[in-house]
């Protein structure tokens, strides 16, 4: 079984199990990068969209990122060849707050800290779905916010933002996860 298929199904059993969270270093020598490369291709299957999001059956499901420059490697081997309901997986750097609606999902990355308003504001468009790795993001509007907790990837969600947004999250996705509400401003 190739490395990355392995990996794959070692998140989804462990995001189905809602027990543990996914090692990032000690179990087997894939890094924090890969790990959230296949968390962020696990979502489009745990996520689901509102009608109208795709203009065409052809239309690839697409996800942007935002400052994770390190993490496109990973991500493009992620979603190479594979596919969310018949659309095509295709990964899109995005530089401006005004590309942050490009994609269906939206990884934005440490290095965007200080664009991060002006993002979101950006990804407003129905059905997008946003993540990130910045500490505090998800109550600071962000849907997903991955968390590494002593070498594991955690999720904190922003339930408010993503029922906003016209999307429903799975429930084998909220189970393990810490459900946060966005701070007050």
């Amino acid at each position: 079984m190739a490395p990355l298929i392995r990996l794959r199904s070692i998140v989804v059993c462990a995001l189905l199990a809602c027990a543990q969270a996914v090692p990032v270093h000690p179990a087997a020598p894939v890094g924090e990068e890969e790990v959230k490369a296949v968390f962020l291709f696990n979502f489009a299957h745990f996520i689901e969209w509102p009608p109208g999001v795709f203009a065409a059956a052809s239309q690839p499901f697409v996800i942007a990122v935002a400052g994770g420059d390190s993490l496109l490697p990973a991500l493009e081997a992620a979603v190479r060849g594979e596919s969310v309901d018949g659309h095509p997986m295709r990964v899109q750097r995005v530089g401006t707050s005004r590309e942050a609606d490009a994609g269906h999902i939206l990884f934005i990355g440490r290095s965007q800290a200080a664009q991060l308003p002006s993002i979101l504001a950006g990804s407003g468009r129905s059905g997008t779905l946003t993540v990130s790795d910045l500490p505090d993001a998800a109550r600071q509007g962000v849907m997903i916010e991955m968390v590494n907790d002593r070498n594991r990837i955690r999720l904190r969600i922003n339930l408010e933002a993503a029922r906003a947004a016209g999307l429903t999250i799975s429930s084998n996705l909220l189970r393990p996860a810490e459900i946060v509400t966005a701070e007050a401003r």
